[in-house]
């Protein structure tokens, strides 16, 4: 017998109380750990935040993200076009393959967390695209000849020549509003290239747990009879996690601890989603373990919660053998 989800007697009990214990513990964390470390000046290192506007702080906090990291390759000797068409032939295979989902089944599929973090890992593509089109621009400047050679080749004729220079309305959306903030000699990315950053350690922990809980605990023990394998299904339980450890392997950005507190606070922000949604509407939930009827809810919110540490944790290992391997492999060329 369904139970109607929009009734107060729904909500109004321990089960309840316990999972928003263990949800808001987490988002609650979450927001401690972005306030203390998040930025290119956190208050967990000890950079002076009251210098020169045009300087970052002499030492950058842990959660300092620049802009070049978000389109050069880890190695020297590949170009940033093979990252580029990498993330092109991803973001079209993925969006692709969301748009015969919600096509077959309609836009009910954003009920799912799967759903959610496949959008999530579409749109990192789609935006890690354009920061590649812009660091390939740059790229092509830059070894096609800079400023200052064409200065010096002026000189030695005799002649004075100004510089072309390279910016442009495209450079300015990439760069602000963190544009001109320079530290170590790099340049200090903006909003895409933060919101970048925080996608791909989202996407991260996101896509692991998304695919482990499903493969693990959903399909054999809770939910068997509910799903019909076929290649949709497959594949948004599969691909997203190759694309993304195939773009992990690639790309040249750091993997800072402290933003698991935006995987914490993805997972938390669609839950509260769920929360609202059956308060007002009586529906189906998309995963048992949310219906607060079941008995053992609170303990799955736990374990589920509890999962997102070894999950962030699984992916970090995954970069660490790759900084192993290539280090190795390619001690003169790779980009740690």
């Amino acid at each position: 017998m369904a139970v109607n989800t929009t009734e107060p007697v729904y909500w109004l009990n321990w089960r309840f109380l316990l999972c928003v214990l263990w949800v808001y513990s987490c988002m609650a964390l979450a927001c401690f750990l972005i306030w203390k470390y998040e930025g290119p000046s956190s208050r967990g290192s000890n950079g002076d935040d009251g210098g020169d506007r045009e300087e970052a702080p002499s030492r950058a906090g842990p959660g300092v993200v620049y802009l070049e990291d978000c389109w050069k390759p880890c190695l020297e000797e590949i170009h940033p076009g093979w990252l580029l068409a990498f993330r092109l032939v991803a973001f079209f295979i993925l969006a692709s393959l969301l748009l015969v989902d919600i096509i077959t089944d309609g836009w009910s599929i954003f009920l799912y967390y799967t759903q959610w973090t496949f959008l999530l890992v579409t749109l990192y593509f789609g935006l890690g695209s354009l920061l590649s089109i812009y660091g390939c621009y740059q790229y092509a400047y830059k070894t096609s000849g800079d400023g200052s050679d064409l200065i010096g080749s002026g000189a030695d004729r005799g002649s004075y020549i100004i510089a072309p220079t390279v910016e442009s309305a495209y450079d300015h959306v990439i760069k602000s509003p963190c544009y001109s903030k320079i530290h170590g000699g790099q340049e200090i990315a903006g909003f895409w290239g933060y919101l970048f950053q925080i996608m791909f350690q989202t996407n991260a922990g996101a896509v692991l747990i998304t695919d482990l809980v499903f493969w693990l605990i959903l399909y054999p023990f809770l939910a068997h009879n509910e799903y019909d394998m076929n290649f949709i299904l497959i594949g948004t339980h599969s691909i997203n996690v190759v694309f993304l450890v195939g773009d992990a392997a690639l790309n040249k950005l750091h993997f800072p601890w402290f933003r698991i507190a935006y995987f914490l606070l993805w997972t938390g922000l669609f839950v509260n989603v769920q929360w609202i949604i059956h308060a007002n509407v009586s529906i189906w939930w998309p995963y048992p373990f949310l219906d607060l009827t079941f008995p053992s809810a609170p303990v799955w919110y736990l374990v589920v919660a509890l999962l997102h540490f070894p999950c962030y944790a699984l992916f970090t290992l995954v970069l660490r053998l790759k900084h192993s391997v290539l280090e190795s492999w390619f001690p003169q060329t790779y980009v740690k």
